[in-house]
């Protein structure tokens, strides 16, 4: 008991010490927690000792990051996502191997050897870089969506893999419980088609269990009012997932995962999120600071330019093959860079795969422990890459000297409406104000979308219309309106909730991405919104309705009984926004209620009527509807 409170005397004095001292140099979070375990592990400082069973601890970090992960993804954003998950993640992960075995064979290693080492280092690390994509505020842009896909790509690609390695084999496989890679596997003994069937019930119990067992569950628990027996409940579930998968000779970490993506459709979504979310941060803590313990500091020394070689040269192969396939699926310069830096290390899966290829005499023992080594110092090397890039980024502006930052230099006199982002969404509302006689001021901050917008004669500023001494500059105190056409979510969010704190008699109108954004762009400020894909579905409606044999008056007005209705909606629901099962339970009785109201007015038409006729009555209950509207305000 005492050595257990004296090492988690040192952990937590470490990283407390640590962390911040790394944070105010600029360096990340990441890198500090790495940097503490290296000066107190057995190599250094030896203020811990042997970090095995702590490791095992740690690496539940991982599992619930897992699992967080998978509640986001849904299967629809699955599909949304198809391009960059199983395009530009799949084309990585196979470019990447094969980049790196070409040179292993180089080197001398056999082909299978070299094909190992290969699938092994083309694993990235999903903590370091989603925490550190998240501290650089990269994390929900097209940057951060470009490398999720890749990461999710690479955390799936390791259940095949298991199955793939042993097939390489090029010595006798050590003791079957080594082997597995995770040493608690019950299933290591049998046969292969028994493990294989084995592998498959324990995928189908999760599935089975999350759809059918978990959700009953989680409705009788929220019925007793419990927070911590909630709590208890969704650390049960991750932890008994990730033991019957550490049975069958899995991962824990994969299904954790799949257990999120199960519930992910979940009503009890985001009360999970919530709840596990503060042992994520501190797990994932441990863990980069057991990593940092790990790093064999003697082989190192005895093998110094070997090891600089191996990590100079994974970060530089793996930077440059990224960046190509990036380019290659239309990503521009900036945001090509940005992927390739952020998924340049290698991965903590790695470590697992390293283990389990020793174990299925796949890789040599010395030549796995140097290439742990290596993996380790290039996961620390990420913030400092992160920091490179930024540099290069910011020289790369300052290279074009068409789209400097402005800093005060708007011309456009007394502007009335200033308009944050000016992409696909806010060229179109500038174009049609700018048509009808209102001056603008736009900002926006994707340079290379600036520099061509100004080649066809637009004055677009650069700058972050959420920094407030912007938006003073820009006007904002004048201005008589502010449209906010970001294609970032939260910062959206922001700018609206600065915008009306600092300017109260500035009318804001914001995009939204779906009915939840609005609502939190409503409840921070905005006058109004409006959902960046509605009006545009609604149209493509109206088309489809007339091409499928409606009178074009006819589809227009389905359309319009359809826009009042679902606005009706919107504000009828908005009370019970953040009470998630109540709201839930609300839109399926205004749907049904929808539903009704619609086929009413349409059935409202003449039997026969063929021309659809417009309905007298209708029409005046649309009027008094905006009577009473114009009334409210």
């Amino acid at each position: 008991m005492e050595n257990i409170l004296t090492q988690t005397l040192v952990y937590l004095g470490a990283a407390v010490v640590s962390v911040p001292i790394a944070k105010r140099l600029g360096l990340g979070s990441v890198l500090g927690y790495l940097i503490a375990g290296v000066l107190i592990g057995p190599f250094a400082l030896s203020l811990v000792g042997d970090q095995a069973d702590v490791m095992k601890f740690a690496e539940f970090g991982v599992v619930i990051l897992l699992f967080l992960i998978g509640l986001e993804v849904q299967p629809s954003t699955l599909w949304d996502m198809r391009k960059a998950i199983f395009g530009l993640g799949g084309a990585q992960v196979v470019g990447t191997a094969l980049a790196i075995a070409a040179v292993a064979l180089g080197l001398g290693l056999p082909w299978q050897t070299a094909l190992a080492v290969g699938l092994v280092l083309a694993m990235s690390s999903t903590a370091i870089v989603l925490q550190t994509l998240d501290e650089k505020g990269l994390r929900q842009g097209p940057v951060g969506r470009a490398a999720f896909g890749v990461l999710l790509l690479q955390d799936l690609a390791v259940i095949p893999l298991f199955a793939l390695l042993p097939l390489l084999a090029i010595s006798a496989p050590q003791h079957a419980a080594e082997a597995s890679g995770h040493g608690g596997s019950l299933v290591a003994t049998l046969p292969v088609w028994a493990q294989t069937l084995s592998v498959f019930a324990a995928v189908a119990a999760v599935v089975g269990g999350g759809r059918y067992l978990v959700r009953p569950l989680f409705r009788f628990i929220a019925k007793a009012r419990l927070r911590e027996i909630f709590t208890a409940s969704a650390l049960l579930i991750v932890v008994a997932v990730a033991s019957l998968m550490q049975t069958v000779g899995l991962s824990p970490a994969l299904g954790a995962f799949l257990a999120g993506v199960v519930l992910a459709e979940s009503e009890f979504r985001r009360e999970l999120e919530t709840d596990i979310e503060p042992f994520r941060g501190l797990l994932l803590g441990l863990f980069f600071m057991t990593v940092g313990a790990g790093v064999d500091l003697p082989l190192v020394a005895r093998q110094p330019l070997t090891l600089v070689g191996l990590v100079i040269g994974l970060m530089v192969l793996k930077f440059l093959v990224m960046y190509g396939i990036a380019r290659l699926f239309g990503a521009q310069k900036r945001g090509a860079l940005a992927v390739a830096t952020a998924l340049a290390q290698g991965g903590e899966f790695a470590f697992v795969l390293l283990t389990f290829t020793v174990g299925a005499g796949v890789i040599g023992a010395e030549l796995a422990a140097l290439l742990t080594a290596a993996i380790a110092v290039s996961m620390a090397l990420t913030p400092v890459a992160m920091i490179l890039y930024e540099r290069v980024a910011a020289l790369m502006d300052a290279a074009i000297p068409d789209v400097t930052p402005d800093t005060g230099d708007f011309d456009e006199g007394e502007p009335d409406i200033i308009i944050a982002g000016f992409g696909r969404f806010g060229q179109v509302t500038g174009r049609l104000l700018a048509a009808n006689g209102f001056k603008s001021t736009v900002l926006d901050t994707d340079i290379e979308q600036i520099e061509l917008l100004r080649r066809f004669g637009r004055r677009v500023h650069y700058g972050d219309a959420t920094r407030l001494d912007l938006l003073r500059q820009a006007g904002a105190d004048r201005a008589r309106m502010l449209i906010v056409a970001l294609d970032d979510r939260e910062k959206t969010v922001e700018l609206v909730e600065t915008a009306r704190k600092a300017f109260p008699n500035l009318t804001i109108l914001a995009r939204a991405w779906d009915r939840r954004h609005a609502y939190d762009l409503l409840s921070n400020g905005a006058d109004a919104v409006e959902r960046e894909t509605f009006e545009s579905a609604l149209t493509l409606g109206a088309t489809a309705l007339q091409k499928l044999g409606f009178r074009a008056h006819r589809a227009h007005r389905a359309a319009a009984f359809f826009r009042r209705h679902d606005r009706r909606v919107f504000e009828e629901l908005r009370p019970m926004w953040g009470q998630e099962e109540a709201y839930i339970l609300a839109s399926r009785d205004a749907a049904k209620t929808m539903d009704r109201l619609l086929d009413a007015d349409l059935h409202r038409m003449r039997p026969g009527d063929v021309s659809g006729a417009w309905d007298t009555a209708s029409l005046d209950e649309e009027l008094r509807e905006r009577a009473q509207q114009e009334g409210a305000d």
